[in-house]
């Protein structure tokens, strides 16, 4: 299956000379997954929500200082490798070309609408992310939006007094609080002054109650619920619907999309700009050589993640690194963070091999996996 049938013809297209203020006030208007920049007509990138929350450029800026790469997708591409594209691209839109020409968009709803009948094989428990960064309803909204920016996550669920769920705060709430400024009223009438935004707490600006969803559910479920919510992500919780056990998100779908039933293991890399000194081959095969010295673990598939902070050492950026394997014996991670996007890989590779050590045996029903397979082979 190709994206053809799937391609958005109709999107927002922005000039690279475009002020953020007038950016903001298209995303409170149109609410659209993201935008494309141009320069005289040439695509230069997109720019996202999330973007937005992890900047604090000036409203008079003009939109190239936001401006991320995206992949541009062939009209006729096949719809699992434009998945991958989108998520090593840590991108929720992308350009679509047929030739030279513009001729729409691409993104994550389109891709999880065309496939959705697929993914009642899937359940939640095989793709969803277990260690999750939560945040304390008292919480003031300052320390959420570090949390986004440093983890390079949307969404934060937040916990009562005794650590239960009380509800989730997003990258799309704190910008509509800040485009709306005093038109919007907290849950305790404070108006939405941009400068005490940081002191609030985390109470006034988070939805609850909270979108769920239970491991032991299908994906496919799970994905109608979010699109028709509209929302990206929902919080899994365990036999308790207050207790958190993980988050799902589109980008896990996306993710779940691109397995393969190869021998050799499938390795996804998001944000792989970030790559210095250290290859795509290098990184897969380290990776392998620590699952080799453990032949009863198979590795289904291995999904390694760079995010950068603004600190540098000699001009080399501070990199975060997680890697993530889903496997026979469920799932294993590891995260570290280095100088370089080398150094953060092997600070996390070494935690990844320390927690791959603690497994218990616990075994995967793989029978899941193989239907899911099955089932994409033939769109």
């Amino acid at each position: 299956m190709d994206i053809s049938e799937i391609t958005l013809p109709d999107f927002i297209e922005v000039d690279a000379d475009k002020r953020l203020g007038k950016i903001r006030s298209i995303f409170d208007r149109e609410n659209p997954k993201g935008l494309i920049v141009t320069n005289d007509g040439e695509y230069v990138g997109i720019i996202s929500e999330k973007q937005l929350v992890k900047s604090h450029v000036e409203d008079n800026t003009k939109a190239t200082a936001l401006v991320r790469s995206a992949p541009k997708i062939d009209r006729y591409e096949d719809v699992r490798e434009v998945a991958r594209m989108l998520v090593e691209g840590d991108v929720k839109i992308a350009p679509v070309y047929e030739g030279e020409k513009l001729a729409g968009v691409i993104t994550e709803d389109a891709i999880l609408e065309a496939v959705i009948e697929n993914l009642d094989a899937l359940i939640v428990e095989q793709i969803f992310t277990e260690d999750v960064i939560t945040i304390g309803e008292k919480d003031r909204v300052g320390r959420a939006i570090n949390l986004l920016r440093e983890h390079g996550v949307s969404r934060l669920p937040v916990t009562d007094g005794d650590g239960r769920l009380a509800g989730v705060i997003t990258t799309h709430d704190i910008v509509d609080f800040v485009i709306r400024d005093d038109r919007r009223q907290g849950r305790h009438d404070r108006r939405g002054d941009i400068d005490r935004m940081l002191d609030l707490p985390v109470y006034d600006l988070m939805t609850s109650p909270v979108l769920t969803a239970t491991a032991d559910e299908s994906v496919r479920e799970a994905v109608a619920r979010m699109l028709e919510n509209d929302v990206a992500g929902l919080v899994v919780t365990g036999d308790d619907d207050r207790l958190i056990a993980g988050v799902v998100t589109k980008t896990d779908v996306l993710r779940a999309l691109t397995f393969t039933e190869e021998e050799q293991m499938d390795v996804q890399i998001t944000n792989v700009s970030l790559l210095d000194t250290i290859s795509r081959e290098e990184i897969t095969n380290s990776i392998t050589s620590v699952v080799d010295k453990y032949q009863e673990m198979q590795v289904h598939h291995a999904h390694v993640r760079f995010h950068e902070h603004k600190e540098k050492l000699r001009g080399t950026p501070l990199i975060q690194c997680q890697i993530r394997l889903r496997t026979s014996h469920g799932q294993v991670a590891g995260s570290g963070e280095g100088y370089g996007a080398e150094h953060g890989f092997h600070v996390a590779l070494d935690k990844l091999e320390r927690n791959v050590l603690e497994l218990k045996g616990i075994n995967a029903d793989e029978k899941y996996r193989g239907q899911l397979l099955r089932k994409l082979g033939e769109m």
